[in-house]
C-alpha cells in the first residue's frame, strides 16, 4: 500500500494498493492526489515527506515531484517518527482492518482496505480536528476557514 495524507486535515487522499509498488505507481498517485486536492493550477504545491523505501528514492518519482513544484523530502533511515501522521494510519489500519479478518482473496482484501479509508476519511472522528471525520474538517475549513492545533515535528 501506499498512501497520501494530508496532515492538516489528517485525511487520505490518494492511494495504491496493489501486489507491488513501483516508482511509476508512487508517481501515479501524486498525481492523483495533486488531482483530488485541485492543485495543478496553483502556485501552492504540497509539501511531500517520505520514507526510503525505492519507490521514493528512484528517479522518475524524484523528477516528478520537481517537475509538478513540489518540495520533497525523504526522512532519515530509522526515524519513523518523522513522519508520524502516516504511521499512525499504518497503525490504526493494522489494528482496525487489516489485523480483524483472514483474506481469501486479493480482491476481498483490496475492498476491505477500500471501505475502511473511506470510513476513515467519512466517519471516523479525531480530538485533533476538533472530534471531526477529515472529509467534515477539511468540507468546514473551505467553508469557514477553521484552525486545528498546531503540530510540531
Amino acid at each position: 500500500m501506499l498512501e497520501i495524507i494530508d496532515v492538516y486535515d489528517r485525511s487520505i487522499f490518494a492511494y495504491h494498493i496493489s501486489l507491488a509498488c513501483s516508482a511509476k505507481d508512487a508517481v501515479q498517485t501524486l498525481k492523483q492526489a495533486l488531482w483530488e486536492r485541485n492543485l495543478w493550477e496553483t502556485d501552492l504545491k504540497p509539501m511531500i515527506r517520505s520514507d526510503n523505501g525505492p519507490q521514493y528514492v528512484a528517479k522518475v518519482f524524484e523528477e516528478a515531484c520537481e517537475a509538478w513544484g513540489c518540495e520533497y523530502e525523504r526522512i532519515p533511515p530509522k526515524t519513523p517518527n518523522k513522519n508520524a501522521h502516516i504511521e499512525s494510519f499504518h497503525s490504526i489500519l493494522e489494528d482496525d482492518c487489516l489485523g480483524r479478518e483472514i483474506f481469501d482473496s486479493y480482491q476481498s482484501a483490496y475492498e476491505a482496505v477500500s471501505n475502511f479509508i473511506r470510513s476513515y476519511n467519512h466517519i471516523r472522528i479525531h480530538s485533533s480536528l476538533g472530534y471531526r471525520p477529515p472529509a467534515e474538517f477539511y468540507r468546514k475549513h473551505q467553508e469557514e476557514g477553521l484552525a486545528i492545533k498546531t503540530v510540531n515535528l
